[in-house]
């Protein structure tokens, strides 16, 4: 994993990548906070409760104490999932699957520098890893990340997510983690507006368009598959065939379509989009939203980034691109 990583700033962005800013603010420098091995080690009550009340974010959202009726309860259960022999063994795993995670604090620090030239007024967060049995896998916020790094063991682990859906479950890999990290960032309404009252799939095409475009920007060394979770197969489909997808949406007037019940079919996951064909990725319809936006900013170089996000009417947008793939 370490040796495949590109690290950005020692390449020609221009030529790898695609994108090179004409001048980089100082790189960033992100430390990870590792506490997977703190709480996979607790086996006394005491050690729990000392844990829980320094780290109440991870209490509520990764050990999920709302949803135990007391304490005694609550601590019970823990103790007796940190004592299960397996939790060694999980623990074990994952210092050999992530090592040192200086790979992970790398591509951090590359898409916050990057984050910080687009957006300078960026807060550089703190970053957590985490492990918990597989309660939650990743918090995202303006100020603090936190990563369950068992969720994204990959595909070869002893121990796996229970209860996914194996065509979610295997975007659960190490190189997905930043990249969701990022597209969380470019989904947030305080960087990417849009018109609240605009019920259009449209207008949530375009929306996820510019999340996956402002990944792309932070990201340029990621291939686009890894951004947008698809296989390289399932994007050569994609290239090769935009035509007949665009078609389907023109001839079903699905840009306009406002019911819940129909816009789901082409934006949630599934695992095919059947409705356009057997090998039709899911969510198609957040790829031609980023279709729709990379055909903008290739043909108006002038907007910059901050200002593609800001841009709230999908209508306007999509027209401005003039999209339309070539028949």
């Amino acid at each position: 994993m370490v040796g495949a990583l590109i690290f950005l700033f020692s390449c020609n962005v221009e030529e790898e990548c695609g994108y090179q800013p004409s001048e980089l603010p100082e790189k960033v420098n992100i430390e990870i906070e590792r506490l997977e091995s703190e709480i996979l080690g607790i086996r006394e009550k005491e050690t729990l409760i000392h844990f829980t009340d320094n780290n109440p974010l991870i209490t509520e959202v990764f050990l999920r104490r709302a949803e135990y009726p007391n304490d005694s309860i609550f601590y019970h259960d823990l103790l007796s999932r940190f004592k299960n022999p397996h939790i060694d063994s999980l623990r074990k795993e994952i210092e050999v699957t992530f090592g040192d995670l200086t790979w992970l604090e790398n591509e951090l620090e590359e898409a916050f520098t990057l984050m910080k030239y687009y957006y300078p007024d960026t807060k550089i967060p703190r970053v957590q890893t985490v492990a918990t049995g597989f309660d939650y896998d990743m918090l995202v916020s303006d100020t603090l990340i936190i990563i369950g790094l068992d969720f994204y063991m990959g595909e070869g682990a002893k121990y796996r997510p229970q209860g996914i859906y194996n065509y979610i479950l295997k975007r659960y890999q190490q190189r997905f983690i930043v990249p969701s990290i990022m597209l969380l960032y470019g989904i947030s309404p305080e960087r990417n507006v849009y018109k609240k009252e605009d019920n259009s799939i449209l207008a949530e095409m375009v929306s996820y368009g510019k999340a996956f475009y402002f990944s792309k920007r932070v990201l340029p060394c990621t291939p686009d598959s890894t951004i947008i979770w698809y296989s390289s197969e399932e994007m050569d489909g994609l290239e090769e065939n935009s035509p007949l997808v665009w078609a389907h949406f023109l001839e079903k007037n699905l840009l306009w379509e406002t019911s819940h019940l129909v816009k789901r079919k082409y934006l949630d996951e599934r695992p095919k989009t059947y409705e356009i064909g057997e090998k039709c990725p899911p969510r198609i319809a957040t790829w031609v939203g980023w279709e729709i936006v990379k055909k903008l900013m290739n043909d108006h170089p002038e907007i910059t980034l901050q200002e593609l996000m800001a841009m709230e009417d999908a209508k306007t947008l999509f027209e401005k691109s003039r999209y339309k793939p070539d028949f």
